[in-house]
This record gives C-alpha cells, sequence and structure tokens, in this order.
C-alpha cells in the first residue's frame, strides 16, 4: 500500500497538502468544515483554501504547522472517500500565503506575491496565446456532396482579406505576459508626467514615465525589473482618476 501511495505523489515534502477529486457540488462552507475536521487529526492547520471559481472547483490546498504534519496526512488519507469520492493528495507546487507570512518577513511576502502574480499571468498568456492558434487552423477537409459541388452565387465581401496576416494569433491585452514596461491608457488630459510620477514612482525600481506627443490619456511607465511592473500593475489597475474618478486601464507592454 506504502508503493501505491507514493506513486501518486510527485512533488517534494513540503507543508502544504494539495487535495483534489473533491466533490464539486458541495458548498465551500460544507467542504472546509469537513476537509479540517478529517486533516486537523495530523497536525495544527493554519489555513484551508477551497474556491468556486471555474478552475479551482474540486480541489483544495491545507496548509500545516510543519512538514511532518503534512507527509503524515498523505499517508493516512491518501484515497480516502469524501462526499463518496477518494481525495487524491500530493505536496503543493509552492510554498502557500500562511506558510511564507509565518515564516518569512513582509518583504519576503511581497516578492512572494509578486511571483506568484507573474506564473499566473504568464499562464494567462500562454492559454490565450494557444487559443488563438487553434482559432486560426482549417477546418477538417470534407467530402463534397451534390449540392455543395453545385456554383454559387458570390457572397457580398467574397475574397477581401484582412490587412494584417497575423490578426488571428494576437494575444488581448489583458493576457499579455509580464514585462517590465506598463502600457496605461484612459487618462484624464490633465495628467502629466509629475502627477504620474506620484502615482507610480512609489513602486520598487521605478524609472520613468513616457508620454506619447500629440497622444492624450496614454502613457508608458517603465521599472527596473518585471517585478516592480507588475507590483504597480495590480496596485493600480483600475484605480479612478480626475474629476470623475475615471478608472485607467494598466497592462503590460506588447513585445
Amino acid at each position: 500500500m506504502a508503493a501505491a501511495v507514493a506513486s501518486d505523489v510527485t512533488q517534494p515534502p513540503n507543508s502544504t497538502v494539495y487535495v483534489k477529486n473533491l466533490e464539486e457540488s458541495i458548498k465551500i462552507p460544507d467542504l472546509k468544515e469537513a476537509l479540517t475536521e478529517i486533516f486537523s487529526e495530523y497536525g495544527t492547520v493554519i489555513d484551508l483554501v477551497a474556491k468556486k471559481n471555474l478552475k479551482a472547483k474540486g480541489q483544495a490546498f491545507v496548509v500545516f504547522e510543519d512538514v511532518e504534519a503534512a507527509e503524515r496526512a498523505i499517508k493516512e488519507v491518501q484515497g480516502f472517500e469524501l462526499f463518496e469520492k477518494p481525495m487524491l493528495l500530493d505536496y503543493a507546487k509552492s510554498r502557500s500565503d500562511a506558510t511564507v507570512q509565518r515564516e518569512g518577513n513582509e518583504e519576503d511576502f511581497e516578492l512572494h506575491k509578486r511571483r506568484r502574480l507573474a506564473e499566473k499571468e504568464r499562464k494567462q498568456a500562454h492559454q490565450a496565446a494557444e487559443d488563438a492558434k487553434k482559432l486560426k487552423r482549417p477546418a477538417p477537409a470534407t467530402i463534397p456532396d451534390a449540392a455543395a459541388s453545385r456554383p454559387a452565387k458570390a457572397s457580398r465581401g467574397a475574397g477581401l482579406k484582412t490587412s494584417n496576416p497575423g490578426a488571428g494569433a494576437v494575444v488581448p491585452e489583458e493576457y499579455l505576459p509580464p514585462n517590465k514596461i506598463l502600457f496605461v491608457q484612459n487618462l484624464p488630459e490633465d495628467y502629466d508626467v509629475d502627477g504620474l510620477t506620484q502615482i507610480f514612482g512609489r513602486f520598487e525600481g521605478f524609472r520613468e514615465v513616457r508620454l506619447v506627443p500629440g497622444r492624450k490619456g496614454i502613457a508608458f511607465v517603465e521599472y527596473d525589473a518585471e517585478a516592480g511592473a507588475i507590483s504597480a500593475k495590480e496596485s493600480t489597475s483600475g484605480m479612478g482618476l480626475g474629476a470623475e474618478s475615471k478608472p485607467i486601464k494598466v497592462v503590460y507592454q506588447r513585445q
């Protein structure tokens, strides 16, 4: 039995247990209560994360006070049925927020959050690029039937081609991968370099704000590294500026 359990574990030991194959119809408060009751038998649980969004359904993260408790839980609970479904356990791929907060200082926690956010945005950008590729794939060939082989009247606009051959593969701005330059849009017309520097200059590694001559409402903000740009984007996107508190849009510059 130990060999079978070991074969299910792919990540190196740490204090956070990843649980999957959970019953998706159970309400989150009920699920968390049941998981807490089960895993508390093996050590002190300092955090338990379970979300209801589509990608996170059927999964949870149980954060223990120490690695030994996580090891005991995986050994004993692997395959245990909860709501008539066997739970599948592994160690989490990265340290949890609760663990970093407990073991490190505020600076460590901020760096951890930035890295986690950057990884999330990289995955979103990769997924968006993959989806764009699928849209460009030609439809599978089919054998024409009699009706299809008859000449048809050309539809209006037939034969027209886009002037941008790569348009189908353009990644939406919201899913662009992180880089050290931000593209800021929807700015009030009266905001100048000094005003934007007050907003974006408080983040690590700030370098400069660049306005675009002849174009109002947009600007580029550059940092020394991605970490500063990630923090700035996370903190300022949607911020209301001007007399009307119009929300600004902050994305990574398209490379």
